[in-house]
Protein backbone atom coordinates (compact mmCIF):
# COMPACT_ATOMS: atom_id res chain seq x y z
CA UNK A 1 0.00 0.00 0.00
CA UNK A 2 1.57 3.10 -0.95
CA UNK A 3 2.03 6.77 0.89
CA UNK A 4 -0.94 7.84 -0.24
CA UNK A 5 -3.26 4.89 -0.33
CA UNK A 6 -2.19 5.24 4.17
CA UNK A 7 -2.38 8.38 4.11
CA UNK A 8 -6.59 7.93 2.72
CA UNK A 9 -7.08 5.13 4.63
CA UNK A 10 -5.90 7.19 7.94
CA UNK A 11 -8.15 10.02 7.76
CA UNK A 12 -10.93 7.86 6.91
CA UNK A 13 -10.87 5.93 10.27
CA UNK A 14 -10.54 9.13 11.52
CA UNK A 15 -13.71 10.63 10.05
CA UNK A 16 -15.19 7.71 11.15
CA UNK A 17 -14.59 8.03 14.35
CA UNK A 18 -15.20 11.63 14.41
CA UNK A 19 -18.66 10.71 13.48
CA UNK A 20 -19.52 9.16 16.17
CA UNK A 21 -18.17 11.35 18.70
CA UNK A 22 -19.30 14.39 17.14
CA UNK A 23 -21.39 15.83 19.74
CA UNK A 24 -20.67 14.63 22.47
CA UNK A 25 -16.94 14.23 22.80
CA UNK A 26 -16.26 10.84 23.33
CA UNK A 27 -18.41 10.58 26.58
CA UNK A 28 -21.54 10.07 24.59
CA UNK A 29 -23.52 5.95 25.62
CA UNK A 30 -23.87 3.72 23.02
CA UNK A 31 -27.50 4.00 21.97
CA UNK A 32 -29.82 1.49 21.16
CA UNK A 33 -29.88 0.97 17.54
CA UNK A 34 -33.65 0.78 17.39
CA UNK A 35 -34.19 4.43 18.81
CA UNK A 36 -32.66 4.94 14.94
CA UNK A 37 -35.59 3.40 13.60
CA UNK A 38 -38.01 5.90 14.54
CA UNK A 39 -38.20 8.28 11.56
CA UNK A 40 -40.49 11.24 10.86
CA UNK A 41 -43.56 11.71 8.48
CA UNK A 42 -41.45 13.69 5.44
CA UNK A 43 -43.13 17.12 5.58
CA UNK A 44 -45.22 17.94 2.41
CA UNK A 45 -43.78 20.93 -0.07
CA UNK A 46 -44.59 24.15 1.15
CA UNK A 47 -47.11 26.03 -0.67
CA UNK A 48 -46.33 28.85 -3.34
CA UNK A 49 -48.12 31.39 -1.41
CA UNK A 50 -46.60 30.40 2.27
CA UNK A 51 -43.14 30.90 0.50
CA UNK A 52 -44.23 34.51 -0.31
CA UNK A 53 -45.86 35.11 3.32
CA UNK A 54 -42.02 34.00 4.51
CA UNK A 55 -40.13 35.59 1.86
CA UNK A 56 -42.46 38.98 3.20
CA UNK A 57 -41.55 37.90 6.54
CA UNK A 58 -37.89 37.67 6.32
CA UNK A 59 -37.66 41.42 4.99
CA UNK A 60 -37.22 40.62 1.05
CA UNK A 61 -39.68 42.52 -0.84
CA UNK A 62 -41.30 42.10 -3.78
CA UNK A 63 -40.50 39.43 -6.64
CA UNK A 64 -37.02 38.88 -5.56
CA UNK A 65 -38.07 37.70 -2.32
CA UNK A 66 -40.35 35.00 -3.30
CA UNK A 67 -37.76 33.86 -6.14
CA UNK A 68 -35.22 33.47 -3.78
CA UNK A 69 -37.22 31.31 -1.24
CA UNK A 70 -38.92 29.31 -4.04
CA UNK A 71 -38.25 25.73 -3.74
CA UNK A 72 -35.50 24.05 -5.25
CA UNK A 73 -35.93 21.55 -8.00
CA UNK A 74 -33.72 18.28 -8.11
CA UNK A 75 -32.15 18.90 -4.58
CA UNK A 76 -33.09 17.16 -1.27
CA UNK A 77 -32.39 20.01 0.87
CA UNK A 78 -34.63 23.20 0.22
CA UNK A 79 -33.90 26.60 2.25
CA UNK A 80 -37.29 27.46 1.92
CA UNK A 81 -38.31 24.12 4.42
CA UNK A 82 -35.56 25.36 6.86
CA UNK A 83 -37.33 28.74 7.22
CA UNK A 84 -40.35 27.35 7.52
CA UNK A 85 -39.23 24.68 10.20
CA UNK A 86 -37.47 27.50 12.25
CA UNK A 87 -40.40 29.88 12.17
CA UNK A 88 -42.82 27.33 13.40
CA UNK A 89 -40.80 26.09 16.48
CA UNK A 90 -40.97 29.95 17.71
CA UNK A 91 -43.97 30.01 20.19
CA UNK A 92 -45.65 32.70 20.90
CA UNK A 93 -44.52 32.28 24.68
CA UNK A 94 -40.84 31.89 24.10
CA UNK A 95 -40.60 28.57 24.17
CA UNK A 96 -39.63 26.31 21.50
CA UNK A 97 -42.33 23.63 19.91
CA UNK A 98 -39.95 19.96 19.44
CA UNK A 99 -41.53 18.79 16.38
CA UNK A 100 -40.67 21.70 13.75
CA UNK A 101 -37.02 21.87 15.94
CA UNK A 102 -36.53 18.56 14.73
CA UNK A 103 -37.83 18.73 11.49
CA UNK A 104 -35.57 22.13 11.05
CA UNK A 105 -32.28 19.24 12.38
CA UNK A 106 -33.98 17.08 9.34
CA UNK A 107 -33.38 19.99 6.61
CA UNK A 108 -29.67 20.93 8.25
CA UNK A 109 -28.92 17.22 8.19
CA UNK A 110 -29.25 17.23 4.24
CA UNK A 111 -27.58 20.55 4.38
CA UNK A 112 -24.60 18.64 5.42
CA UNK A 113 -25.06 15.76 3.70
CA UNK A 114 -24.84 17.83 0.44
CA UNK A 115 -21.51 18.87 1.43
CA UNK A 116 -20.10 15.71 0.72
CA UNK A 117 -19.37 12.26 2.67
CA UNK A 118 -16.84 13.41 5.10
CA UNK A 119 -19.00 16.41 6.38
CA UNK A 120 -21.92 13.61 6.02
CA UNK A 121 -20.55 11.42 8.39
CA UNK A 122 -21.24 14.03 10.87
CA UNK A 123 -24.72 14.35 10.31
CA UNK A 124 -25.59 10.56 11.12
CA UNK A 125 -24.72 11.36 15.04
CA UNK A 126 -27.10 14.19 14.57
CA UNK A 127 -29.43 11.99 13.34
CA UNK A 128 -29.32 9.89 16.00
CA UNK A 129 -29.81 12.75 18.37
CA UNK A 130 -33.10 13.81 17.02
CA UNK A 131 -34.29 10.09 16.76
CA UNK A 132 -33.84 9.81 20.31
CA UNK A 133 -36.17 12.55 21.59
CA UNK A 134 -38.67 11.87 18.98
CA UNK A 135 -38.74 7.91 20.17
CA UNK A 136 -39.17 9.27 23.83
CA UNK A 137 -41.85 11.45 22.67
CA UNK A 138 -43.38 8.59 21.26
CA UNK A 139 -42.45 6.38 24.31
CA UNK A 140 -44.39 9.23 26.59
CA UNK A 141 -47.38 9.50 24.02
CA UNK A 142 -48.29 5.52 24.72
CA UNK A 143 -48.24 6.34 28.47
CA UNK A 144 -50.85 9.07 28.57
CA UNK A 145 -51.95 9.21 32.29
CA UNK A 146 -48.30 10.05 33.48
CA UNK A 147 -48.68 12.71 30.86
CA UNK A 148 -51.44 13.98 32.07
CA UNK A 149 -50.43 14.14 35.81
CA UNK A 150 -46.80 16.27 34.26
CA UNK A 151 -49.42 18.53 32.40
CA UNK A 152 -51.67 19.23 35.03
CA UNK A 153 -48.37 20.05 37.11
CA UNK A 154 -47.16 22.52 34.18
CA UNK A 155 -49.90 24.36 33.76
CA UNK A 156 -50.60 25.26 37.78
CA UNK A 157 -46.98 26.41 37.28
CA UNK A 158 -47.26 28.50 34.15
CA UNK A 159 -50.38 29.92 35.48
CA UNK A 160 -53.49 31.02 33.29
CA UNK A 161 -52.06 32.80 30.46
CA UNK A 162 -50.60 29.57 29.10
CA UNK A 163 -53.35 26.89 30.52
CA UNK A 164 -55.05 26.81 27.37
CA UNK A 165 -52.56 26.30 24.84
CA UNK A 166 -50.69 23.62 27.49
CA UNK A 167 -54.27 22.00 28.00
CA UNK A 168 -54.59 21.83 24.27
CA UNK A 169 -51.27 19.20 23.93
CA UNK A 170 -50.80 16.44 26.37
CA UNK A 171 -47.52 15.77 24.90
CA UNK A 172 -44.78 16.03 27.72
CA UNK A 173 -42.33 16.38 24.51
CA UNK A 174 -44.45 19.12 22.75
CA UNK A 175 -42.10 21.62 23.71
CA UNK A 176 -38.57 22.56 25.21
CA UNK A 177 -40.89 23.55 28.65
CA UNK A 178 -42.99 21.01 29.08
CA UNK A 179 -39.84 18.29 28.33
CA UNK A 180 -37.40 19.79 30.89
CA UNK A 181 -40.53 20.22 33.30
CA UNK A 182 -41.23 16.54 33.16
CA UNK A 183 -37.95 14.72 33.06
CA UNK A 184 -37.29 16.82 36.10
CA UNK A 185 -40.20 16.08 38.05
CA UNK A 186 -39.51 12.09 36.90
CA UNK A 187 -36.09 12.42 38.02
CA UNK A 188 -34.78 12.04 34.38
CA UNK A 189 -32.17 14.34 34.39
CA UNK A 190 -29.31 13.53 36.52
CA UNK A 191 -26.57 16.64 36.91
CA UNK A 192 -23.64 14.68 38.02
CA UNK A 193 -24.28 11.64 36.08
CA UNK A 194 -24.96 10.73 32.19
CA UNK A 195 -28.93 9.51 31.80
CA UNK A 196 -31.09 8.94 28.93
CA UNK A 197 -32.88 11.82 28.83
CA UNK A 198 -34.57 14.48 26.18
CA UNK A 199 -32.74 17.44 27.76
CA UNK A 200 -29.07 16.01 27.71
CA UNK A 201 -29.59 14.96 24.66
CA UNK A 202 -31.30 18.24 23.20
CA UNK A 203 -28.08 20.26 24.69
CA UNK A 204 -25.95 18.40 22.00
CA UNK A 205 -28.14 19.51 19.39
CA UNK A 206 -27.89 22.52 20.93
CA UNK A 207 -24.47 23.32 21.13
CA UNK A 208 -24.18 21.97 16.92
CA UNK A 209 -26.75 24.80 16.18
CA UNK A 210 -24.31 27.37 17.52
CA UNK A 211 -21.55 26.10 15.12
CA UNK A 212 -23.84 25.79 11.83
CA UNK A 213 -25.47 29.42 12.70
CA UNK A 214 -22.00 30.83 12.80
CA UNK A 215 -20.59 29.15 9.87
CA UNK A 216 -23.95 30.38 7.95
CA UNK A 217 -23.24 33.91 9.40
CA UNK A 218 -19.91 33.68 8.29
CA UNK A 219 -20.48 32.43 4.69
CA UNK A 220 -23.31 35.80 4.44
CA UNK A 221 -21.03 37.57 5.02
CA UNK A 222 -20.03 40.25 1.94
CA UNK A 223 -16.57 41.84 2.73
CA UNK A 224 -15.99 45.94 1.80
CA UNK A 225 -12.80 44.98 0.33
CA UNK A 226 -10.74 41.80 -0.83
CA UNK A 227 -11.43 38.31 -1.44
CA UNK A 228 -14.22 36.15 -0.19
CA UNK A 229 -12.83 33.47 2.26
CA UNK A 230 -13.48 29.98 1.68
CA UNK A 231 -16.03 28.28 3.09
CA UNK A 232 -13.33 25.53 4.62
CA UNK A 233 -12.23 28.58 6.28
CA UNK A 234 -14.81 29.72 7.85
CA UNK A 235 -16.36 26.37 9.08
CA UNK A 236 -12.71 25.58 10.44
CA UNK A 237 -13.50 29.13 12.44
CA UNK A 238 -17.21 28.56 13.28
CA UNK A 239 -16.09 24.74 14.61
CA UNK A 240 -13.19 26.31 16.76
CA UNK A 241 -15.12 28.83 18.34
CA UNK A 242 -18.48 26.66 19.76
CA UNK A 243 -18.19 23.18 19.54
CA UNK A 244 -14.12 22.39 19.79
CA UNK A 245 -14.66 23.88 23.33
CA UNK A 246 -16.47 20.41 24.40
CA UNK A 247 -14.31 17.96 21.93
CA UNK A 248 -11.17 16.25 23.08
CA UNK A 249 -8.02 16.68 21.48
CA UNK A 250 -8.35 13.45 18.72
CA UNK A 251 -11.87 14.85 18.14
CA UNK A 252 -10.46 18.69 17.15
CA UNK A 253 -8.12 17.50 14.83
CA UNK A 254 -10.63 14.72 12.94
CA UNK A 255 -13.11 18.04 12.64
CA UNK A 256 -10.17 19.90 10.93
CA UNK A 257 -9.89 17.14 8.12
CA UNK A 258 -13.40 16.77 7.76
CA UNK A 259 -13.64 20.49 7.46
CA UNK A 260 -10.54 20.40 4.33
CA UNK A 261 -12.87 18.61 1.86
CA UNK A 262 -15.82 21.12 2.04
CA UNK A 263 -17.03 22.28 -1.34
CA UNK A 264 -15.85 25.98 -2.82
CA UNK A 265 -18.45 29.13 -2.43
CA UNK A 266 -20.15 28.56 -5.88
CA UNK A 267 -21.63 25.31 -4.71
CA UNK A 268 -23.33 26.83 -1.65
CA UNK A 269 -25.16 29.40 -4.50
CA UNK A 270 -26.42 26.02 -6.29
CA UNK A 271 -27.59 24.42 -2.99
CA UNK A 272 -29.29 27.72 -1.53
CA UNK A 273 -30.27 28.51 -5.01
CA UNK A 274 -28.80 31.93 -5.30
CA UNK A 275 -26.67 33.70 -8.00
CA UNK A 276 -24.04 35.77 -6.28
CA UNK A 277 -22.81 36.72 -3.46
CA UNK A 278 -25.73 39.22 -3.06
CA UNK A 279 -28.56 36.96 -3.09
CA UNK A 280 -26.72 34.34 -0.92
CA UNK A 281 -26.70 36.80 1.83
CA UNK A 282 -30.59 38.00 1.59
CA UNK A 283 -31.42 34.46 2.30
CA UNK A 284 -28.98 32.87 4.96
CA UNK A 285 -29.05 36.35 6.67
CA UNK A 286 -32.64 35.80 7.34
CA UNK A 287 -32.56 31.85 7.92
CA UNK A 288 -29.65 32.70 10.25
CA UNK A 289 -31.93 35.47 12.38
CA UNK A 290 -34.05 32.55 12.71
CA UNK A 291 -31.82 30.22 13.99
CA UNK A 292 -30.64 32.98 16.44
CA UNK A 293 -34.55 33.20 17.72
CA UNK A 294 -34.49 29.19 17.96
CA UNK A 295 -31.52 29.08 19.69
CA UNK A 296 -31.73 32.33 22.58
CA UNK A 297 -35.12 30.54 23.61
CA UNK A 298 -33.31 27.01 23.84
CA UNK A 299 -30.45 29.02 25.98
CA UNK A 300 -32.68 31.08 28.22
CA UNK A 301 -34.51 27.24 28.87
CA UNK A 302 -31.49 25.26 29.23
CA UNK A 303 -29.83 27.95 31.74
CA UNK A 304 -33.13 28.60 33.55
CA UNK A 305 -32.58 25.34 34.65
CA UNK A 306 -28.82 24.62 35.38
CA UNK A 307 -28.66 22.31 32.12
CA UNK A 308 -25.51 23.99 29.86
CA UNK A 309 -22.75 21.75 31.60
CA UNK A 310 -24.97 18.12 31.91
CA UNK A 311 -22.88 15.54 31.21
Amino acid sequence: MGVKSKAAAAILVLLLFLGSLWLQGGLDYHWDSCLKGYNQVNTPPIPHCQLHQLSNSSGIDGAEGSHLLEGCPGQKFQVSLLLSHLLAAQAYNSDVLLKPYLSSWDELVRFMEALGPMVGLISKEIETKTSIIRQLALLAEENPEAELSDIHSINSEAGTENTLEASQHTSAYHSLHSMISTELSRGLVDFHHQTDSGCRTLLRLHRALLWLKLFLEKLAETPVAGRLRSPSDLCREAYQNTLANHHTWFVRRAAELAFIALPERSFFYKLICVQNQEELSIVLNRVVQAIGEVYDRTQKGLEENGMLDLP
